[in-house]
C-alpha cells in the first residue's frame, strides 16, 4: 500500500509546484490537504510555506485543530517531516517579522532579518547559492547548490539542530533537523536535480 503524503494546505505555500516535486522524486499518494484528521492519519507531512511568518502563522491557527493534528502526528507519532522556506521558519520558538510571533517552537530558535555589511550584498537572498553540511549532520542533507528565496533566517539556539548552512554576507542556516524532523530554507522543487535528490531521501527516510 502506497504511503499517504500530507502536503499541508494553510493559504500560505507553493503548493502546485511542491507536489509536482514530490511526485517526479516518487511520492505516489500525494494529498493536498488542509483536514486535522487526514494529517493526523499521514505517514508523512511536508509542510511549504512563501510570505510573512505571520502570515503563515496565521493561516495555520486559522484553521481549527490543524496544528494539534501536526503536533500529534510528528512530535508524538513520529512521522517524519519536512518544512519548506517559511515552512521550516516555522519550527522555531518565534518570528519577528512585523512584530514577535510565536512559532511552533519544535526547534528551539528564532527566525530574524538577514542583517549584512557590505552594500553589495542584497536582500533578499535570492538564486542558487552552496549547500554545505557539518560533520555531525544525519545524511538526508547533501552538500549541493540549491535555489533559495528569502530575507528572514532561522538561528536556532543549539548548533547540533544546524543540518546545513549556506553564505550571503555571512553564514546562514540553510537547512535544521532534530530526530524525525527536517527544515529546509531553499526550495527543492526549484532546485532541479539537487531538490528532487533530496526530496527522493525525504521519502525513503525512517528517522
Amino acid at each position: 500500500m502506497a504511503e499517504v503524503l500530507a502536503l499541508v494546505d494553510y493559504g500560505a505555500g507553493n503548493l502546485h509546484s511542491v507536489a509536482n516535486a514530490l511526485k517526479a522524486a516518487g511520492a505516489e499518494g500525494v494529498t493536498v490537504t488542509s483536514d486535522p484528521d487526514v494529517v493526523r492519519a499521514a505517514d508523512r507531512i511536508v509542510l511549504p510555506g512563501v510570505g510573512s511568518f505571520r502570515a503563515c502563522v496565521e493561516g495555520l491557527l486559522g484553521i481549527p485543530h490543524l496544528v494539534e493534528s501536526m503536533t500529534e502526528r510528528v512530535q508524538v507519532g513520529g512521522a517524519p517531516f519536512l518544512g519548506i522556506c517559511v515552512g521550516m521558519q516555522l519550527l522555531a520558538t518565534r518570528g519577528v517579522e512585523h512584530g514577535v510571533t510565536e512559532g511552533l517552537n519544535w526547534i528551539e530558535g528564532e527566525v530574524r532579518r538577514i542583517e549584512v555589511t557590505d552594500p553589495a550584498i542584497k536582500i533578499p537572498h535570492m538564486g542558487w547559492n552552496d549547500v554545505a553540511v557539518p560533520p555531525h549532520a544525519d545524511g538526508l542533507i547533501e552538500p549541493g547548490e540549491a535555489y533559495f528565496l528569502h530575507s528572514y533566517h532561522f538561528v536556532p539556539d543549539a548548533g547540533h539542530d544546524v543540518a546545513a548552512m549556506t553564505d550571503h554576507g555571512g553564514g546562514i542556516v540553510a537547512a535544521v533537523a532534530r530526530d524525525n524532523v527536517v527544515g529546509v530554507q531553499f526550495h527543492p522543487e526549484k532546485s532541479q536535480a539537487f531538490g528532487l535528490a533530496l526530496l527522493s531521501r525525504f521519502l525513503e527516510w525512517k528517522p
